[in-house]
């Protein structure tokens, strides 16, 4: 009788994390893995541009099919992490998340609820291709991801929910980047085993920021698009500057976004730090830890404009509950530190996490649109006197707020005046698309003939439902040169 073998899997090489760092970011570590499988998993993506796969094999750096196999690589890295612990979960566009890799010219990559497009950029002879480096990747497919866990946060009419989502992406492709064997082994030593420094995880999207920084060099941090180790300290959004330098801070989402992410990270560090080895294997466990934790945070955090101090008490609680030990208390520290909650609330937690756990992680009800609020806007010219706006007003399970840069927590601040905020912070940056004015655009070249003519760099604009009209989401975007 004939025996058939049994197929071997067949490799393909990819970036360990990012196409490059340095002054000339031009290559980096490479891995090799098996082949991946992106229609697996309970969160599977497609690559629609190119519609045709290269065959599985190893392919030099620089080429079409290396450029494919390294986004395949990245994009079944983030489904198979966020995956494992979101059982049942599906996307928002559907079962399965389409990826173009080539949708344009531009520095950029977004998501908008179709699917990821990235783009490609001209720097000199240099072509840099946001859809090859595994930090942009993972970054916008945890836009995605976050959009299937809480998709009331889409519309939200919240500077701080909208830095949240970016801050998710870097959560996302840190603690993905995380999940790379030689990529643990190499943080390790290049931080002494202290994790929160300033190293290869820490940076995100070093090839990309050295693009953006060509050209505009204050946008972007002088080694990366954004670190994830910084010093900001939480201030109110609304009282910020629109845009600002890469160096101070604003209510732009993505520069807003760090002060979370650093406390995060901090976080993961310090939990790393209370386990008995600081070594390879419970790197790669705190990694998965924290992954459930912010996930519980997430799901049981009321919709406010506050969202990040909800998160973090969430999160605190999700620790103590599903991890009993030191993981809350070096969550909670670092949270106090970067102010996401004011130390003179820390005592209060702890006693609510102690007495009331099983409260504090239980998910929120589950619904898919928030309330929505008139606002006046008259004195924008938008034609029209008030628009309906989508308002992040659940009920808080916990009256706590950041804190304030003096003493004690910040003061809140009305929801009108927050949605207020968000649509004025939209007109200042362009951001919102205006059917009285002549639209931006931008022209782009498609390498494949498949992408549009023009690229719209728009975040929000004004629907109309019946007689009013309405402020809807159009994409997440993270075009930094377009801020």
């Amino acid at each position: 009788m004939k025996t058939t073998k049994p197929k071997l899997p067949v490799s393909i090489s990819a970036w360990q994390q990012d196409p490059g760092s340095g002054a000339q970011p031009d290559g980096g570590p490479m891995i090799q893995i098996n082949e991946p499988k992106l229609s697996a998993g309970t969160l599977p993506t497609k690559i629609s541009n190119p519609s045709k796969a290269p065959a599985a094999k190893v392919y030099s750096p620089g080429t079409a099919e290396f450029r494919y196999w390294a986004a395949a690589a990245a994009l079944e890295r983030a489904s198979t992490y966020w995956g494992a612990l979101l059982p049942g979960v599906q996307w928002q566009v559907g079962k399965v998340l389409p990826v173009d890799l080539y949708h344009g010219e531009d520095f950029n990559a977004y998501y908008d609820r179709v699917g990821l497009r990235f783009f490609q950029g001209q720097v000199g002879s240099r072509t840099v291709y946001s859809g090859e480096s595994p930090d942009i990747v993972c970054h916008e497919q945890g836009h995605a991801t976050l959009d299937a866990i809480k998709p009331q946060l889409w519309d939200a009419a919240s500077i701080e929910i909208g830095a949240f989502h970016e801050s998710f992406g870097d959560m996302s492709a840190i603690l993905c980047a995380l999940q790379v064997p030689s990529l643990r082994h190499d943080v390790l030593a290049e931080t002494s085993y202290s994790l929160y420094a300033n190293s290869s995880l820490s940076r995100l999207a070093e090839q990309l920021g050295w693009a953006i920084r060509q050209g505009h060099p204050t946008l972007v941090e002088p080694d990366c698009l954004r670190n994830a180790v910084n010093a900001f300290f939480y201030r109110d959004p609304n009282t910020l500057p629109s845009n600002a330098p890469a160096t101070s801070l604003s209510s732009e989402p993505h520069s807003f976004s760090r002060v979370f992410t650093s406390a995060f990270f901090e976080g993961l560090a310090r939990m790393f730090h209370t386990l008995p080895a600081q070594d390879e294997p419970n790197l790669l466990q705190v990694s998965i830890d924290m992954g459930k934790i912010l996930i519980a945070g997430i799901r049981a955090a009321s919709v406010v404009s506050t969202f990040y101090s909800q998160v973090a008490v969430k999160m605190i609680a999700a620790a103590s509950s599903l991890f009993p030990g030191p993981y809350s208390d070096a969550l909670k520290g670092s949270f106090v530190k970067h102010g996401i909650i004011s130390a003179a609330s820390s005592q209060s937690i702890t006693q609510q996490v102690t007495t009331s756990i099983a409260a504090m992680v239980e998910p929120m009800t589950e619904s898919h649109d928030l309330p929505k609020m008139a606002i006046s806007v008259s004195e924008y010219g938008l034609g029209s006197e008030s628009i309906m706006v989508h308002s992040a007003v659940e009920p808080k399970r916990f009256n706590i707020t950041g804190a304030a840069l003096d003493v004690g927590p910040l003061q809140p601040v009305s929801e009108e005046l927050q949605a207020k905020a968000f649509l004025e912070d939209l007109i200042r940056r362009g951001k919102l698309k205006n059917p009285k004015q002549p639209d931006p655009v931008y022209t782009v070249k498609s390498i494949t003939g498949s992408a549009p003519p023009v690229h719209y760099h728009h975040t929000h604009e004004l629907v109309a439902e019946g007689d009013v009209m309405v402020l809807k989401r159009m994409r997440i975007d993270c075009g930094l040169k377009h801020m």
